[in-house]
């Protein structure tokens, strides 16, 4: 059976990126088709996949700033020849959905999430802090790619959902069923350990869409101690709001990380994601999470018993979450076999059995089918 693999791009590693190497670990020869590849920014162990861009890989900044071709992706992916494959799997937050495949191929769609840049546009510009130029850009553009997402949505014959919140999003935006697999999370790498620090932590990307804006404001107020791990754009902005209660920490390596999260009192997740794997790194840490009360977070966090939520985006729901919550009430041993719930084995055997029902699925209809039409002979 030959098999290919579509991931939107590769010039940062985040939970998408997690996700592709397992899909790699299940199906090592099948090649990663993508719009570009910044082979320096990437894990050394990957040089040796067979990873094939398109010809948005060749254009100017396209790899620092590959916003600003957003018009050119559908293209991109529809471009790419996949007549030879039995079965693709594509890997989506953008428009790799929207590749071409034959009647005898089957396409499932791992879906992140809808493109949340152009269904959720209002949101992601006020979040993401567009600049003008993009602001005045992008948006005659956005009729055009929702009718060519929607559309696109059309070619895939399964979808699976990373979240009950991506779920939803896929059935109303998609009009299409889903299947929720969460994604992988390599809980074997963490420990509950025996000594906790009074610290609480934070640990991801800076961008402006995570609200760390609003937490730094709440920790500022109750000067208690918060470590913030993880570079990103925001870091300048987010530094200038910190008192010294706030320790900014930069890249930890991840060899260090399981312990940092393990001696922390506990974790904090300020945003809306579509799943989030460091909260559950945490908790298989034995480290309870305060979360906002959306998106992934909904699946993983148990109130009272994994940690807590705060419902509004607020310095004084993030404030009274904190203070309302004790993490030394918490036990350890359920949070680590929560964690494992999401263990990377788990979600191997589970998109195993989906893709072997799918394919099984297939050749039964097809069978029928050529039965039905001898008999009509």
């Amino acid at each position: 059976m030959k098999t290919a693999l579509v991931h939107d791009w590769l010039n940062q590693i985040g939970g998408a990126e997690d996700v592709l190497e397992s899909l790699v670990g299940l199906y090592p020869s099948a090649p990663v088709y993508t719009s570009l590849y910044w082979r320096d920014k990437m894990p050394a162990q990957w040089q040796s996949w067979d990873i094939r861009a398109s010809f948005i890989d060749r254009l100017p900044f396209a790899r620092k700033r590959q916003q600003i071709y957003f018009p050119l992706y559908p293209f991109a992916f529809e471009r790419f020849d996949f007549r030879e494959y039995d079965l693709v799997i594509s890997n989506k937050s953008g428009f790799d959905h929207g590749i071409i495949t034959g009647p005898e191929t089957l396409h499932i769609c791992y879906c992140l999430t809808p493109t949340r840049y152009v269904w959720r546009y209002q949101q992601y510009a006020e979040q993401e802090h567009l600049g003008w130029l993009t602001r005045k850009v992008l948006p005659p553009f956005l009729t055009f790619l929702r009718q060519w997402d929607r559309l696109a949505a059309d070619r895939v014959d399964h979808f699976v959902a990373i979240s009950g919140e991506v779920r939803r999003r896929i059935a109303k935006i998609y009009r299409r069923d889903s299947t929720i697999i969460y994604p992988p999370v390599d809980t074997s790498r963490f420990a509950p350990s025996n000594e906790v620090e009074d610290y609480y932590l934070m640990v991801g990307r800076l961008v402006p869409y995570r609200r760390i804006d609003l937490l730094i404001e709440a920790f500022n107020q109750m000067d208690r101690p918060l470590y913030i791990a993880g570079n990103g754009r925001d870091r300048e902005r987010l530094e200038a709001l910190a008192g010294p209660n706030i320790k900014f920490l930069g890249y930890v390596p991840d060899a260090d990380l399981p312990d940092l999260m393990a001696r922390s009192r506990a974790f904090m997740w300020p945003g809306e994601e579509d799943f989030g794997i460091a909260p559950l790194e945490a908790m298989a840490a034995g480290r309870p999470v305060i979360a906002y009360a959306a998106g992934g977070a909904l699946d993983t966090v148990i109130p009272g018993q994994t940690g807590a939520f705060f419902k509004e985006q607020s310095v004084e729901s993030i404030i009274e979450a904190v203070e309302s919550f004790d993490p030394d009430s918490v036990d350890t041993t359920f949070l680590r076999n929560h964690a494992e719930r999401f263990d990377t084995a788990v979600f191997n055997q589970k998109i195993t059995t989906f893709v072997e029902q799918k394919l099984a699925e297939q050749a039964s209809e097809r069978k029928n089918g050529t039965k039905a039409i001898l008999e009509t002979i």
